[in-house]
């Protein structure tokens, strides 16, 4: 059986087994980790993991986890962040709108539109 060894901050080195470490592969390389509980303190110790480390993780039994990072957390934004105010007016909008969908499309250049239920004029 293959044993990994890693350092537990407060107990120093300790050795696991593959199935006691979780490495998870992000897509963006430097966001990548390793984890496991130590064994003696029981603490949750999280690593970087690094190209090398995942190789040598992988090789050594550890099945990694993919993690796709969503293209939108990664974009550029720009102006003012929302601040607590905003979500707290959005959420008191809300409360309000009975039908949030009309009431975002408004009533378009022919007028308001009819439902399917109303008979053609």
């Amino acid at each position: 059986m293959t044993t990994i060894k890693a350092s537990c901050p407060g107990c120093g080195d300790v050795e696991l087994t593959p199935q006691q470490v979780r490495l998870v592969v992000c897509s963006v390389k430097s966001w990548s980790y390793y984890a496991f509980t130590c064994p003696q303190c029981l603490e949750e110790v999280r690593k970087p993991a690094g190209r090398d480390v995942v190789a040598l993780l992988i090789s050594g039994g550890v099945v990694a986890e993919p993690w796709a990072v969503p293209a939108e957390a990664l974009e550029e934004h720009e102006g003012p962040v929302l601040s607590y105010d905003d979500v707290l007016d959005f959420a008191l909008w809300l409360e309000q709108a009975d039908l949030v969908a009309a009431a975002a499309a408004g009533p378009g250049p022919a007028g308001p539109r009819r439902t399917a239920s109303e008979p053609a004029a």
